[in-house]
């Protein structure tokens, strides 16, 4: 049973988010030390597994092919960078579709879960929006970060509303590396 697990979320905690979506390889830019930060826990034993929602599927702004292209060239440039992804899990729906993995909801942690037999309990989970949050504290994933990349403000100010808070507070992908690791 994997007991050493970060989930991360993509956009705007890897790479930029953009509000017109992240469409082919050249629109996405990774945040900096984001690659240091995967490197860092990499050689620190941890498993890493992305958890997206890309809704820019059935928007037809992206093709899955597509997608699967710019996850490809994600997990080359981290394994060059000297990290590892092991797996990318993506809900593929509308937020109005009603499926069981568009984050806050567990599906693709569930599915991770069930795939790599990890222990959710000792489970972190990184991202910058309030559904990456409510997403850990829903599936029980030990620790949730909220990094101030991407979507902070929104995210605290939904926090807030929700009377939910992450466990840390970081200023980006890099600084959640260097609290997990402190742990």
């Amino acid at each position: 049973m994997l007991k050493k697990v970060v989930f991360v979320d993509r956009d705007g905690t890897i790479n930029q988010d953009s509000a017109d979506y992240i469409k082919k390889w050249s629109e996405f830019n990774f945040l900096p030390r984001s690659i240091e930060a995967l490197r860092n826990l990499t050689a620190a034993g941890f498993t890493i597994i992305v958890i997206t929602n890309q809704s820019a599927i059935p928007r037809k702004l992206i093709s899955p092919a597509e997608l699967e292209n710019i996850h490809s060239k994600l997990k080359a440039a981290v394994r060059s960078g000297g990290g590892k992804i092991s797996d990318i899990f993506f809900c593929p729906h509308m937020p109005e579709d009603g499926c069981d993995c568009r984050k806050p909801l567990t599906g693709l942690i569930i599915k991770a879960q069930k795939k790599y037999q990890i222990e959710l309990t000792t489970s972190i989970m990184v991202g910058d929006s309030a559904k990456d949050i409510a997403c850990a504290r829903n599936a029980g994933c030990g620790h949730s970060i909220l990094v101030k990349t991407g979507n902070y403000q929104e995210a605290a100010s939904r926090l807030t509303a929700a009377n939910l808070a992450a466990d840390y507070l970081a200023a980006d992908l890099y600084a959640a590396a260097e609290w997990i690791m402190g742990l």
